[in-house]
């Protein structure tokens, strides 16, 4: 069951949910806007699953950086984050994929018991100029069902604060 606005609000209010730095002015009526972070990472355009990929972190400008086709960028939202109680699952608003941008397609499922600044997996099919700090999706929340066994009060997801590259590659070592 996914909270509404209201039941967001409240959440937040008991500390079952986190947001910081929380805007009000971004909730929707059953979601919260994120923001893009200013730090964006650009890979080269092949890929190896068994190695350590090639990349180059980049300041996106406040007059903006150009997004290209045929490349993977990640980035990172603003805003820190997460939950004990509830699921977050983060998507991309639909006014930027109407613009060809292909925001989290596959990873928008967050864990329970995490907080951070989450990483964002970016695509486009046309050249898109994004800029920092701009609304770029939406966090929505959704009650569990069944006993938790594990949450990542203390995993390595606690320490993200910008965005973070695959390690993979450290599967096959």
């Amino acid at each position: 069951m996914i909270l509404t606005k209201l039941e967001i609000i409240r959440q937040l209010h008991k500390n079952n949910i986190k947001i910081e730095p929380f805007d009000k002015s971004l909730l929707n009526p059953n979601s919260f806007n994120y923001r893009l972070n200013n730090e964006l990472i650009e890979f080269d355009r092949f890929l190896d699953a068994k190695q350590k990929p090639n990349y180059k972190r980049i300041i996106i400008p406040k007059e903006g950086y150009v997004l290209k086709p045929g490349k993977l960028y990640l980035s990172s939202t603003l805003e820190k984050i997460g939950s004990d109680k509830f699921v977050t699952q983060l998507i991309g608003r639909s006014s930027l994929g109407r613009l060809g941008l292909f925001l989290q397609v596959t990873a928008p499922i967050g864990h329970v018991g995490t907080f951070h600044n989450w990483t964002l997996e970016l695509k486009v099919v046309q050249p898109l100029k994004i800029y920092p700090f701009m609304k770029i999706g939406q966090v929505t929340f959704w009650k569990t069902k069944g006993r938790k066994k594990m949450t990542y009060k203390t995993g390595e997801y606690k320490k993200f604060q910008s965005a973070q590259i695959s390690k993979f590659y450290k599967e096959f070592l």
